[in-house]
């Protein structure tokens, strides 16, 4: 427990307009549960955990936390004394850091927040705001920080088509059947034609990647069939491509046999479907990882008491909990003192 200090702590300086916030998702999140602002808050604190926890309570959501960013705002105090002052104020119950995973897929990733309460709260608290948080995050479907803002779509100008005078006395259905259809350009595809495939377009490239491998359009639609297979099997157009120009003899003579040669010779595996997963199979529970505030060392929250790891939390309470020498000791230092001074005189 922190002992009260009835000296007078610095006021806390004001936060600049400039003050560097955090990337989306990471920085300062303050906590629920807080008691109004008052002239007494922190005043069981040190003098400098007072004047951290003064500056740190009037940043915005979303700022910066590092010990580097604080330190350049706070010029009284350096990077040092800056980490432990935040380390006195997560055991005393004002913050915790943590890790949580965002995203989905395989684009999940790590970031790294800092909880804030001005009202001091204890370690089971903390342990189910943490638990709260993650059942939140666990239900919610993404998070607001890290998706990118949706850009409208780009609307294009229609100038607006003018209808030719119709005649009274002409009948729509009439005019449609007079009215000669346009005749088709080599820029306008036929009907139904989508394009070539990706197993034809593949092979199409592969004489410009290697003239000794050129194919003329009638090749292509003969080997289509069996690259096609390839891409059945889940391979990329990549994958097909290097496979087929790996090791090529110095010179080719029939390129189209070679690679009908090498679609049969060389076509992957079939791997077997991966089984789809049940709709009401419920989704994993990403926990909040605390972080330790001292050396950074990540663990579930009741692990880390008081925002600490136990190696950390040994040494915090042993530096608290020193008892001063008693008037035995200290004469037992002297005697010492005064001995080592004579035998140090000379004779």
């Amino acid at each position: 427990m922190a002992t009260q200090h009835h000296s007078s702590a610095l006021p806390a300086p004001a936060v600049s307009a400039a003050y560097p916030m955090a990337k989306p998702g990471y920085g300062k999140r303050t906590a629920p549960g807080q008691q109004p602002r008052t002239r007494d808050d922190f005043a069981l604190l040190p003098i400098r955990e007072r004047y951290v926890a003064g500056f740190v309570d009037h940043l915005p959501d979303g700022a910066a936390m590092s010990v580097k960013q604080l330190a350049k705002q706070l010029p009284l105090y350096g990077q040092q004394a800056i980490s432990t002052a935040l380390k006195t104020l997560s055991v005393a119950g004002h913050l915790r850091r943590v890790r949580c995973a965002v995203g989905a897929g395989d684009e999940t990733r790590w970031v790294f927040r800092t909880f804030w309460s001005r009202t001091a709260h204890d370690n089971e608290w903390w342990t189910t705001y943490l638990a709260t948080e993650n059942a939140t995050r666990a239900t919610a479907p993404a998070s607001p920080d890290l998706a990118a803002p949706a850009e409208p779509p780009a609307l294009t100008a229609v100038p607006p088509q003018r209808t030719p005078p119709q005649p009274a006395d002409t009948e729509p259905s009439q005019l449609a059947r007079e009215t000669p259809s346009a005749p088709p350009t080599r820029d306008t595809p036929p009907a139904g034609h989508t394009g070539p495939s990706p197993a034809y377009l593949a092979l199409a490239r592969l004489g410009r990647d290697d003239i000794r491998l050129g194919l003329s359009a009638d090749d292509c639609t003969t080997l289509e069939p069996l690259a096609a297979q390839w891409l059945d099997r889940g391979v990329t157009t990549d994958y097909l491509t290097n496979a087929l120009k790996a090791g090529l003899p110095a010179q080719i003579d029939s390129p189209t046999g070679l690679l009908r040669r090498r679609l049969i010779d060389k076509l992957p595996p079939q791997l077997p479907t991966t089984e789809s997963t049940p709709a009401d199979t419920p989704n994993p529970t990403r926990r909040l990882l605390v972080e330790c505030t001292d050396c950074g060392r990540p663990g579930p929250p009741e692990a880390l008491p008081d925002g600490l790891c136990r190696p950390c939390h040994q040494t915090h309470s042993t530096q608290g909990n020193t008892a001063s020498p008693d008037a035995t000791q200290i004469a037992a230092v002297k005697a010492h003192m005064a001995n080592l001074r004579t035998l140090l005189k000379p004779v």
